[in-house]
């Protein structure tokens, strides 16, 4: 393949995301599923003319990692705290934590009964299908009421940091004991330190910078510090989270000495710039990330009977353990909030990092593929039938 042709496909590919995009934002269609449907077709396409491909599998969770930091960066950006706040942000949280626990346990229930494995792999396997994916519910709930989109934006972004936290915690402890939970109370206790030693390095960095070239270097020092701490299995999206709610929110800070140090004259359009090239940068990482997915997957699978309906009650399983723990945390109408719960990027990248000796064949890229993609069929439905409802009420 030449160089041109290689650099045709590369800006096609990004044309076409941005067009799904468009026609996200009329039929609110997730552009997600967009962009699988079209990876699907390329390899369809690719099998048929019998061309030699890279293995594309080598590079996915890369693309996939910094996509994730700068999606739960870019929708951080968005948040403004005030007090008032406190009640979603704890709803939120316990929403986050209520339905993943939930959700790990019937779907490791799932697991044992297709697989009879034992208890600890099958729980190592169900915590990817549990996550909600930040990658695609923060740009879904991009046209909801402001409550219920910033409710999708700690909500997705808490049951990531979560997952992560659990999966950390499942993968390096075969059997648990006291010392796991001092070793996970440490891990918690460093990140958190160690993001608020980020988050103020990071604004002193932005003051002082003068080079024309600044917002490159912050989100890269952001993935290097995620990098090291992953490395460490620290849950490392809590630093991009908070930096980003940080950064957004420093002028709130009324201490005297903060402001004299730390905030600057241009730091509002600086944030403003930052967002834009993070918001850019994600989605173009989206875009090859989702495209890769959904060209990677075999769709011949798809065709086993057993796969579909473990499928089905995987997903029935999600939606109705999200239905009963909802009523607790969201006093205000459930739709479209319910159908906000779609697997994607965090749960694609926690599978490829389950240890070899842990995965389960029964339980592969294919029956994850059929997950995601079902997850994000029934969002795009909810959502549109939750719309059309709202229109008809609003007409009556």
């Amino acid at each position: 393949m030449t160089t041109y042709t290689i650099l045709i496909i590369l800006s096609g590919l990004v044309i076409f995301s941005y067009l799904f995009d468009l026609v996200a934002s009329k039929t609110k269609i997730p552009s997600v599923l967009l962009l699988l449907l079209l990876g699907i077709g390329l390899r369809l396409l690719i099998d048929n003319l019998k061309i030699h491909t890279f293995n594309f599998l080598t590079i996915l969770p890369t693309l996939g990692t910094v996509g994730l930091i700068l999606i739960v960066f870019e929708g951080s950006l968005e948040l403004k705290y005030d007090k008032q706040k406190n009640t979603i942000i704890k709803s939120a949280f316990l929403s986050a934590l209520t339905i993943l626990l939930a959700t790990v346990s019937v779907i490791t229930f799932i697991i044992f009964q297709i697989t009879h494995k034992d208890l600890y792999t099958c729980i190592a396997n169900a915590i990817p299908f549990s996550v909600i994916s930040s990658a695609i519910a923060i740009p879904s709930a991009a046209a909801l009421n402001k409550s219920n989109k910033e409710f999708v934006i700690y909500e997705s972004s808490f049951s990531d940091i979560l997952g992560i936290i659990i999966f950390n915690f499942a993968i390096t402890n075969p059997s648990i004991s006291t010392s796991s939970f001092i070793s996970l109370g440490l891990s918690t206790f460093l990140i958190i330190l160690l993001s608020a030693i980020a988050c103020i390095v990071l604004l002193y960095i932005m003051g002082k910078l003068v080079h024309h070239i600044k917002f490159f270097l912050i989100i890269s020092i952001l993935i290097l510090v995620y990098a090291i701490g992953q490395s460490y299995h620290l849950s490392s999206l809590v630093l991009i989270l908070s930096t980003g709610l940080f950064l957004n929110n420093a002028d709130t800070i009324q201490n005297a000495w903060f402001r004299s140090v730390f905030l600057y004259k241009n730091l509002t359009a600086d944030l403003s710039q930052l967002y834009q090239l993070s918001a850019e940068s994600a989605f173009i990482l989206r875009t090859f990330f989702f495209v890769i997915f959904g060209f990677t997957m075999n769709i011949y699978e798809l065709n086993d009977q057993p796969v579909l309906a473990n499928g089905f009650f995987i997903l029935a399983s999600i939606y109705a353990i999200r239905f009963i723990c909802l009523k607790f945390f969201k006093k205000e109408s459930l739709a479209p909030i319910i159908y906000i719960a779609p697997r994607g990027l965090i749960s694609i990248l926690l599978y490829f990092n389950l240890p070899a000796s842990l995965k389960i064949p029964e339980v592969g890229p294919s029956f994850l593929f059929l997950v995601v993609l079902g997850s994000s069929i029934v969002m795009t439905l909810g959502i549109a039938f939750s719309n059309r409802k709202k229109e008809e009420t609003i007409t009556v």
